[in-house]
């Protein structure tokens, strides 16, 4: 196992990710609403030259200052050797691509460091909105210094995610649900629980860590967490990096929709 420095605490990775995304979010919005070339990923995914640019950085600069991190990134090809790494920089240039291409402005920059399957630092870069948000462990979540919090359960909840999974939920809930207008970004879409936008979000299977392993600690420090059906915390940057299906909120309400992708697991 490669040495690490000792002295890098998840304070000092936690400027590094800032400083970085920043810099990654002005290269993506060089190219937004200018049509930037365009490939497809698998058929169906579409890849922009500005996911290319903001990537590269990102990796140039992260790996130049911690040489011994893990890299994955969902623009770079994943290198197994990443896996003898003690951390690693879990990364999506521009989570939210399609919305990207279409011109909304609900799209990020998602960085984290990741150390036995939990994040350490966690960063959402969102310039077309002017948001960044932060967290590390036991310290809180922030948007743009301000300290966040995921929201009171009220008479009407507001819930992000398939309206196949929302329909499913139990009789009681149903007078009380209103479903939210499509996110293309899912990290985006967490950091909307984690600030009170929304109450709680369904996310279908297939996510990868790089979708949402910087958004699961903002969430978390924020009073939330992403579960599975199990209601187990998903683990990153291991050998398998994609996930079932999970539900993001937080209290009952999260209780609540845990049990509705359990029952569809069954």
């Amino acid at each position: 196992m490669p040495a690490r420095d000792p002295v890098i605490s998840a304070a000092e990775d936690l400027e590094l990710l800032r400083e970085a995304a920043h810099e990654a979010g002005a290269i993506a919005m060089r190219y937004f609403g200018k049509s930037p070339q365009v490939w497809m990923k698998g058929g169906t995914s579409p890849v922009s030259e500005a996911d290319h640019a903001a990537d590269a950085y990102l990796r140039e600069t992260l790996l130049a200052a911690r040489p011994d991190y893990g890299w994955l990134s969902e623009e770079t090809t994943d290198d197994p050797a990443r896996l003898l790494a003690r951390r690693t920089f879990v990364v999506d240039p521009i989570d939210g691509t399609r919305g990207f291409l279409e011109g909304l402005r609900s799209w990020c920059v998602s960085v984290a460091v990741v150390e036995d399957g939990r994040t350490l630092t966690g960063v959402l870069e969102c310039p077309a909105k002017d948001e960044t948000y932060w967290a590390l462990p036991g310290q809180g979540a922030f948007l743009n210094g301000k300290s966040i919090a995921v929201r009171r359960l009220g008479e009407t909840v507001e819930i992000g995610g398939l309206k196949q999974l929302i329909d499913r939920m139990p009789a009681e809930w149903q007078s009380r649900v209103h479903r939210a207008a499509h996110i293309p970004s899912l990290a985006y879409r967490l950091a909307m629980v984690a600030n009170g936008t929304l109450d709680a979000t369904f996310v279908k299977p297939n996510a990868h860590d790089w979708d949402i392993a910087a958004a699961d600690l903002i969430l978390r420090e924020a009073g939330g967490a992403v579960l599975d059906g199990h209601g187990r915390a998903p683990l990153y940057a291991g050998e398998v990096i994609r996930h079932g299906a999970l539900v993001a909120g937080s209290g009952k309400l999260l209780t609540v929709l845990a049990g509705v992708i359990a029952g569809t697991e069954a």
